[in-house]
């Protein structure tokens, strides 16, 4: 199985990358990585410099990339479970457009948000949060706002999944069409979907050659520490269906930090993992570069990524 070892654009949220990121390829190249990963953060002049360089190819594209206005913000605000029908054909064709990118890109995967309930979180995730950073996340104060925070999730979710799977139905039709492959990626609010047992229902609506699992460790890791939803869950889910993952390790419930530099078990993930033919190191643009490489030899050293990764020559 050949395995793309990426490093994300998120890493290149930084001034010294806003004209040239063709030198972030060279330095993703140089610490070690075979890949890189467009994120939704990403805007179309990036996105096309990206796609015309020649230091390292492209993997996956994190819809919706490149990251533009709207009429009411940004497209990386809509949202593809939304009720409000313009809103949700919107993000559509937000999506629809990453797709077509990655096609042309030769990026054979997507990484799709497939929305939330509402456009807001809920008041008792919020309230968890500010519990686990009290050191109070088993206290029967927790308890009683995660029964809150289902109560809160439960009276939207029907609609909410009804859009949601109106949407990639839609998007699932196109990327079949055009050779790519949707990853839905496991999200870090409660109000978001999907949950492990939305995503099977989820992915039982499609062929595994059109739509999987993306795993996102730092995600899991949040719903997990506030007691909301156990890591193994994903895995036993929707383990057979993982086509990619992103990795970064975690201080806290605070996460897209460099791996080695939390407390995340990458021995639990290992076999977990296994199956991810992207593996995308989604670390934020405030670390260190000297970290990109120690991360990614980190990973080697724990199983998560091959002992080589190897670029465009």
């Amino acid at each position: 199985m050949s395995i793309a070892v990426a490093l994300s654009t998120m890493w290149a949220q930084q001034p010294r990358f806003e004209a040239d990121l063709a030198a972030f390829a060279t330095i993703a190249r140089a610490a070690g990585f075979s890949h890189i990963e467009v994120s939704h953060s990403t805007d179309e002049r990036g996105l096309r410099e990206l796609m015309s360089q020649s230091v390292l190819p492209l993997s996956s594209l994190h819809a919706p990339a490149p990251r533009e206005r709207t009429s009411g913000g940004w497209n990386t605000d809509l949202n593809l479970a939304a009720e409000d029908e313009a809103e949700r054909a919107a993000a559509v064709a937000a999506t629809l457009r990453t797709i077509d990118l990655a096609a042309e890109a030769g990026a054979g995967s997507v990484v799709v948000h497939l929305g939330a309930i509402g456009a807001r979180g809920l008041p008792a995730d919020g309230a968890m949060r500010r519990l686990y950073a009290a050191e109070a996340i088993a206290s029967p104060e927790a308890e009683m706002q995660r029964r809150a925070a289902a109560e809160q999730r439960e009276a939207g979710q029907a609609a909410a999944m009804r859009a949601a799977r109106r949407s990639l139905a839609e998007l699932a039709d196109h990327a079949r069409r055009r050779g790519v492959r949707i990853g839905l990626e496991n999200r870090m609010w409660y109000h978001e979907i999907p949950l492990p047992e939305e995503l099977a229902a989820l992915l039982a609506d499609h062929e595994p050659e059109t739509v999987g699992y993306w795993h996102d460790v730092g995600h899991a890791e949040i719903l997990h520490r506030l007691g909301l939803v156990p890591l193994e869950d994903w895995f036993r889910i929707a383990g057979g269906r993982l086509i990619g993952c992103h990795l970064h390790d975690m201080q806290g419930i605070v996460d897209h930090r460099a791996p080695g530099t939390g407390d995340v078990d990458w021995a639990f993930l290992r076999d977990r993992l296994a199956s991810a033919t992207v593996r995308t190191f989604e670390i934020n643009q405030h670390q260190a570069q000297e970290l990109l490489a120690q991360a990614l030899e980190r990973l080697r050293r724990e199983g998560i990524v091959p002992a080589a990764a190897v670029g465009r020559q």
